[in-house]
């Protein structure tokens, strides 16, 4: 096999077959890009130019390459022009564990080789533009393969290439540290404004690490699964001396009973199981891939049989030393994955104190996942690395130029398994204005176009939120840039959980802190913004002001919508007072010692972006309050008709006018409240029992249940 020394990719796409993987590689003597298949008896290369071996007869691949590459490098230009849309398609739940070890099988055939890089054929190429370099780093397989399950993910975002590290190759620590940095080096020199993504499994989190210890004028992020940096405090130290002197004939068991200490193979098995199964047939999926995947683990003892073990054991010992030791020098930003279950590596622990020692990192802990955390069922890398604003095309982040609109997984992942039952208790119904008025169910009357301004009131505690997010995308396939207060983008609330939080997934449903300058980014790029001008103070209000709007004086998103020509729709949700009662409000809870010190410290350290702003809205001093859950009702939301702002710069230097439009909005957001407020009484199922009666007559998949007629 050619040795592969080149990153250049073939535009070669990939065929979905039952069990297929596939690799592009790049000749060293600078011969023609092919794709490497687990379905080829074998692959050479012959004067340069590669071919591969089918049921023993020769296949050429040259005049198919350049078949294909006419017609990959058309669709590329134009998903490039267009970008990913919402619900994008990321592959999840198609590759399993079981294509890993099928995989893993073919790349395992000793070569004689040295470690080199490769890129899979599922990953395809980028249809963002600008996209950054991902390398991944191996664990103790060593097979480069650690990313089946994400590869086509994380092919719409990055240019992916994988570190495969032979099983028979004796490469020490320091030759694998400098194949990484050299390949580092060649990156950072063809794009040097771009970051350079190490994700590192386990031992290769090591590596990656110490790559970036030698580069740290390289702009690095790195993501670090259960690295391997804790390997000297093991729970498995006490065994390896025994393995040493284990017979041949009992190692055979070895790698077996190692594959279920470093995962869980029912959450391996789960990959594929769709969460809104009924119970009996999740059950019998489950059933199904255990039994397929079972036999499939004794293959470990091929991937690391045990001369490979005992090196890779000193390997790793050698590579722990290493990186720690040079923990003082990585300059990059860190994200470190840890798993809660992690049988082989003190993984939580190890989180923690890189967080302390590394001078910009963020911990992500998943409590009920095991040691091969990026092989098992969860939450996708890519979606992680969104939610900790870890995505990024240049040495700067910006929220609007490097948002990707959540996928499908992401969607479903959210809304069943986040926020779970929750649009099933407040039965959300919407409705909105046409054109000449007349109200109508569902929101035909939202413009498809943007930019648009969604301009309305915000609930308690901003419930609306989910109902608002499933709907447009859903049904619109529209993703809402919410506009969002700066707390939530502040390190203060990376501070108040390590876990995969709501907030993180605020960011990946696209919330932005507000901003002048986010606003005018959003509406130039036509995007659909969601703002709140009553903001935080609303969402959080005292007793009493239930559906008041409490909005600033002055009219300044009037104005940078008509900069923009954006189409405004104001817009009146109600439902809160049906969920809970308001107990407690902030005037409350500052009577009550020791609680008043916390809330007077929590304002504090809040961000002020409204010192200057006049009205009830300008006073920030605000507290979550304390709530008496009820019987859920219904969430009604009214979105009227939608007013231009098209032609209308006269507003831009015309205050008067802009401040017109500003009261024409605002009361067509208060006449939306009353308007649902008075309708929700004709309701016949405002009440939760009464829409679950209905329900089970008729089931809401077939048959929404209704609501009153507009």
């Amino acid at each position: 096999m050619a040795s592969v020394t080149g990153f250049l990719l073939s535009p070669v796409g990939a065929i979905r077959t039952r069990h297929r993987f596939g690799v592009r590689a790049q000749s060293s003597d600078g011969g023609s890009s092919t794709v490497l298949s687990s379905e080829s008896d074998s692959v050479t290369a012959v004067n340069g130019a590669s071919v591969a071996v089918q049921n023993g007869s020769l296949v050429k691949e040259e005049k198919r390459v350049r078949l294909l590459r006419g017609r990959v490098e058309e669709e590329k230009k134009r998903v490039e022009e267009e970008g990913l849309a919402p619900l994008w398609d990321d592959g999840y739940g198609r590759r399993t564990v079981e294509d890993y070890f099928v995989a893993a099988k073919e790349m395992c055939k000793s070569d004689g080789g040295p470690p080199r890089w490769f890129c899979p054929v599922e990953c395809g190429r980028p249809p963002l533009k600008d996209s950054p370099t991902l390398l991944f780093l191996p664990g103790m397989d060593g097979t480069g393969l650690g990313l089946t399950l994400h590869h086509q993910a994380l092919g719409k975002a990055f240019e992916v290439r994988c570190l495969h590290i032979p099983v028979h190759d004796r490469t020490p620590f320091e030759g694998l540290v400098k194949l990484v940095g050299e390949a580092v080096k060649l990156e950072y020199a063809l794009s040097p404004n771009k970051p350079i993504y190490l994700v590192g499994d386990s031992f290769g989190g090591c590596l990656a690490l110490a790559v970036a210890a030698h580069n740290p004028t390289v702009d690095l992020v790195l993501i670090l699964t259960n690295p391997a940096t804790s390997f000297g405090q093991s729970q498995l130290q006490p065994l390896f001396p025994i393995l040493e002197v284990l017979p041949d004939e009992l190692h055979v068991a070895v790698p077996f009973l190692l594959s279920f200490i470093m995962g869980d193979p029912v959450k391996m098995a789960s990959v594929n199981v769709v969460n809104r199964l009924p119970p009996a047939k999740k059950i019998e999926q489950l059933s199904y891939n255990l039994t397929a995947l079972l036999p499939c683990l004794p293959e470990l003892g091929n991937i690391i049989p045990r001369d490979t073990l005992f090196w890779k054991l000193n390997l790793l010992k050698s590579g722990a030393a290493y990186a720690n030791s040079r923990l003082h020098a990585v300059k990059a930003e860190v994200l470190v994955l840890a798993s809660g279950k992690d049988n082989m590596l003190p993984s939580i622990n190890e989180a923690q104190r890189l967080a302390g020692l590394l001078q910009n990192c963020k911990v992500r802990d998943f409590k009920d996942s095991g040691h091969t955390l990026l092989l098992e069922d969860g939450i996708g890398l890519l979606t992680i690395i969104k939610g900790t604003c870890m995505y990024r095309h240049s040495r700067r982040h910006d929220l609007v130029r490097d948002f990707i609109p959540p996928s499908v997984t992401e969607f479903r992942y959210a809304m069943d398994q986040v926020v779970g039952s929750f649009r099933s208790v407040t039965g959300s119904v919407f409705f909105s204005t046409l054109e000449d008025g007349k109200i109508v169910k569902g929101l035909s009357g939202v413009p498809d176009e943007g930019p648009v301004l969604y301009v309305g009131y915000h609930m308690l505690l901003g419930l609306e939120l989910i109902s608002l997010t499933d709907e447009f995308l859903s049904q619109k396939g529209i993703a809402l840039r919410g506009i969002a207060h700066p707390d939530l983008f502040m390190p203060k609330v990376e501070s108040m959980s390590s876990e995969f939080s709501m907030f993180d997934w605020v960011k990946i449903f696209g919330g932005v802190p507000v901003s002048a300058s986010n606003l005018f980014k959003l509406l130039s790029t036509k995007s659909h913004v969601l703002l709140y001008p009553g903001g935080a103070r609303e969402a959080l209000h005292y007793k009493g002001e239930e559906y008041k709007l409490i909005w600033p004086d002055h009219p300044e998103f009037v104005r940078m919508a008509a900069r923009f020509g954006a189409t405004i729709v104001p817009f009146g949700a109600v439902g809160e007072d049906d969920i809970a009662e308001l107990v407690l409000d902030y005037n409350d809870l500052m009577k009550i010692p020791i609680v008043n010190d916390h809330i007077r410290n929590m304002n504090r350290d809040s961000v002020k972006f409204r010192e200057e702003t006049s009205g009830e809205v300008a006073n920030q001093n605000l507290s979550f309050p304390v709530l008496l859950p009820k019987i859920p009702g219904r969430f009604y939301f009214l979105f009227g008709k939608p007013i231009r702002t098209e032609g209308m710069d006269k507003m831009l230097k015309d205050r008067e006018s802009a401040n017109q439009m500003y009261l024409q909005i605002k009361s067509e957001v208060e006449r939306n409240l009353n308007y649902l407020i008075k309708k929700r009484e004709e309701d016949p199922y405002r009440s939760f029992i009464d829409r679950k009666m209905y329900q089970i007559f008729y089931p809401p998949e077939t048959d929404p249940t209704p609501s009153f007629k507009p």
